[in-house]
């Protein structure tokens, strides 16, 4: 691995020829991105166009199948696993949450999980930041479709990752929930973490972005600074990229 040149800090992010294929299909073809500390990328594309492989690979949760890929200027498969993983914060398709246990119990084994230093206390104010405190001793099953997702949200942001990883963050939130997680994700810029946010939410990419990224068959095929857009034009680029891949690029 080529170490960051002395005095230039490594990329939170770096993908290089990245690809993920599942047998003969290529999920992700040849992806080369780089991702300073701090940024935030909104991630754009149609259904079936590899953002959900591509945050998948950056959580480290599945290996390419070739090229490089960098989390904070380590190879995830040489890093060790544990200390990674605390530095992400991934909200998926998948709750990564217990039917079994209440609200406040799945946050509790999660604050463990991760070592923070006051576990319960922790996982109460979690509960408090998605509107849940009402409801945290009731067991999961219990929980409506976006109050899962609620708590998913505060389960990905729990031990304050430095890498944030977002697959359709607003999925079956109502207005007040969708404020209250852009209000999250602004503290956690803030504060100066990275986030990745896969969105079909274009006025909502813009929001929050510094940068649109979009992928179309595995490819990624445009690359713009947010400043530039806004969603009338962003959406002509996505519809662009999607029929003409080839003619959609930009570099930033």
């Amino acid at each position: 691995m080529t170490a960051a040149p002395a005095g230039r800090r490594a990329p939170a992010l770096l993908a290089l020829g990245l690809s993920r294929h599942y047998g003969p299909h290529a999920a992700l073809d040849r992806i080369d991105l780089e991702i300073p500390a701090g940024e935030f990328v909104a991630l754009l594309g149609p259904n079936g166009a590899g953002k959900s492989t591509l945050l998948r690979l950056f959580a480290t949760l599945i290996r390419p199948t070739a090229g490089r890929l960098e989390v904070h200027g380590l190879d995830p498969r040489r890093a060790e696993r544990a200390p990674l993983a605390r530095r992400i914060g991934l909200l998926s398709h998948q709750t990564f949450l217990y039917d079994h246990l209440t609200g406040l119990e799945n946050l509790l084994f999660y604050a463990r999980l991760y070592g923070l230093p006051d576990a319960p206390g922790a996982a109460r104010a979690a509960l408090r930041a998605v509107g849940l405190e009402d409801r945290g001793f009731d067991l999961l099953r219990t929980y409506s479709r976006g109050m899962q997702q609620r708590l998913a949200i505060a389960r990905t942001l729990l031990h304050d990752p430095d890498i944030v990883l977002l697959d359709e963050p607003f999925t079956g939130l109502d207005p007040e929930a969708s404020d209250r997680l852009h209000e999250r994700l602004g503290g956690a810029r803030a504060a100066g973490a990275t986030c990745v946010m896969a969105t079909h939410d274009l006025g909502a990419g813009l929001r929050l972005a510094d940068r649109v990224v979009v992928l179309v068959s595995g490819r990624l095929v445009a690359d713009r600074p947010a400043r530039e857009l806004d969603p009338p034009s962003l959406g002509a680029l996505v519809r662009q990229a999607a029929r003409e891949p080839d003619a959609a690029w930009s570099a930033p």
